[in-house]
């Protein structure tokens, strides 16, 4: 299948061609022909497999018609990354269409938010605390609603949005599109879902899809020497951009700040940055300028960086879900990545979880100084030294061609300096 058969009005399809977009993935296969029909949508999918564009070509499309200079579509998201990447896709593919897009978020000034209101736009990408304070105030106006998408609804749930939403729920017009993607499904989302879709279709791409494109592997530790570690690997593994996903904001810095201070291109992304500086560091990590990213779990949502080759997991996430969207920043579409989980003594109970979740044991890799004490490790488990992931005896190249990088600056000093 390819994207012509969707018949896209003229500007939209032409925004598809500009961007490369030949054959859709399976969720937008199977999610654009409901949603174009006008049908409300459930879909199921995981982090990094089109969704984005699942439900932004739409809107595109049934906007090309109608009026101009009022909210017709709302998307909320739950971070400011994920409204941010939202907002960039549905520039890139509405380029030829004239229609106007905003983001409404926290953590910045609302004036020149309202400003931007004022002068009429057609489509809202909004994080909710910030939409229902323009809702409070009437600095916006959700009367002529036509389309609402709910993006990743489990992670909201998982931030404690629900009853935001919910408030905003009561404020919308009742005749409407509703669309609502999410990666996994718990209760509380498939009530929500119950309360906001009517006789939806449901769109479902395997939820274990990353465990196709991504290599998983446990590095057992003791907890005093991740950082050791994550050094390690780094420096014996042939990677393109890498991903290290921290519990907690105060890991997140120190982290960052001690990669970039050894020389490495690195940044951090967690809540206790200013707008500004959280996209600066993500802007540094789309265009090569930061080759290692250190986020928390909620930072790192909306990080859409196509050439993530690794996601390390310098802490084991609490739930299988957060594995999942963690993992989902690599192996995208069609690509391949790796995800490298730190396994302490504390963390057993996670790594049956996740076996179970994923339906296969993940393998262990036992390196040399660093694994726990041998009743940590299966019986015959043996050493293993890091190197290129698929056993590239190439040093300077990956599997997939891609250069050994260690993340060092030809010049770590002029690095540290910047």
């Amino acid at each position: 299948m390819q994207f012509t058969e969707f018949n896209f009005h003229p500007k939209v399809a032409a925004g598809v061609a500009a961007a490369g977009y030949v054959s859709p993935t399976p969720i937008q296969a199977r999610a654009i022909p409901p949603v174009l029909a006008d049908r409300d949508v459930m879909g199921l999918a995981q982090t990094g497999t089109g969704k984005t564009a699942a439900f932004a070509l739409p809107i595109l499309h049934r906007l090309m018609n109608g009026g101009r200079g009022y909210v017709r579509a709302l998307v909320v998201a739950p971070t400011r990354e994920l409204a941010e990447q939202i907002h960039a896709a549905i520039g890139e593919l509405g380029r030829n269409t004239g229609l106007r897009s905003i983001t409404v978020y926290g953590g910045v000034g609302i004036n020149p938010q309202i400003a931007r209101l004022k002068k009429g736009v057609e489509i809202v990408i909004a994080c909710p605390g910030r939409l229902l304070d323009h809702l409070n105030q009437k600095t916006i106006d959700l009367s002529r609603l036509e389309v609402l998408v709910l993006d990743e609804a489990d992670q909201m749930f998982d931030m404690g949005f629900l009853p935001d939403i919910r408030r905003l729920l009561k404020q919308l017009p009742s005749q409407r599109q509703t669309q609502l993607f999410s990666a996994t499904m718990p209760q509380e989302i498939r009530n929500l879902a119950k309360e906001v879709l009517r006789n939806p279709e449901t769109v479902q791409v395997e939820l274990v899809a990353p465990a196709t494109t991504v290599s998983h592997a446990l590095y057992p530790v003791q907890e005093a020497r991740k950082t050791d570690l994550l050094f390690s690997l780094l420096k014996n593994t042939g990677t393109g951009s890498v991903l290290v996903c921290t519990r907690t904001k105060h890991r997140a810095k120190r982290l960052g700040e001690k990669l970039a201070k050894t020389g490495y291109r690195a940044a951090s992304l967690q809540g206790n940055l200013s707008q500004n500086r959280r996209q600066a560091a993500l802007d540094g990590f789309r265009d090569g300028r930061h080759q290692i990213l250190v986020a928390t779990d909620i930072a790192a949502r909306g990080i859409a960086v196509s050439q993530v080759s690794h996601v390390i997991n310098y802490d084991m996430p609490n739930t299988t879900d957060a594995y999942s969207h963690r993992i989902g920043r690599t192996g995208r579409a069609t690509r391949t990545g790796d995800a490298f989980t730190m396994l302490t003594a504390a963390d057993r109970a996670m790594e049956r979880a996740l076996e179970k979740a994923l339906g296969r044991p993940i393998e262990r890799r036992n390196i040399e100084g660093f694994a726990i004490d041998q009743d940590s490790s299966p019986a015959g488990a043996q050493p293993h030294r890091a190197k290129p992931p698929g056993g590239n005896s190439n040093p300077g190249r990956t599997k997939n061609n891609r250069r050994r990088f260690s993340g060092r600056p030809a010049n770590p000093a002029a690095a540290a300096s910047r």
